[in-house]
């Protein structure tokens, strides 16, 4: 068997380009068929909007914590800890005092990622 080592995007941090979405920076890792990779880094009293999406999302406490809402409930998240955020389902991530980093990985495929 042969190892591939392959290059992944390093881009600068950039603003989050959607109404709504205040002091969050974002890098876009990599981009596959059934997933995608970033990471979110969001400043003290930053938040990303509120929102559904038709897949599910997995989100990992990096840094720092946070306030994460899905659906009507809110919980704290703390480095070393994630959630998942279905599909379907109004999710926001943001923070108060803290600063915060995440990994996002989204799942592309229909059943990719479930339990």
């Amino acid at each position: 068997m042969a190892i591939t080592v392959q290059a992944f995007n390093r881009p600068d941090w950039t603003p989050l380009p959607y109404e709504g979405c205040i002091r969050v920076e974002a890098k876009g890792l990599v981009q596959q068929e059934k997933f995608s990779i970033a990471m979110l880094r969001f400043q003290p009293n930053a938040t990303i909007h509120r929102h559904p999406a038709d897949i599910i999302i997995d989100v990992f406490c990096l840094e720092g914590e946070g306030i994460t809402s899905v659906g009507n409930e809110n919980a704290r998240i703390h480095a070393g800890e994630w959630v998942r955020w279905p599909a379907g389902e109004p999710h926001q991530l943001w923070t108060e005092k803290s600063m915060m980093v995440t990994l996002m990985i989204e799942h592309l495929n229909p059943g990719a990622g479930q339990r």
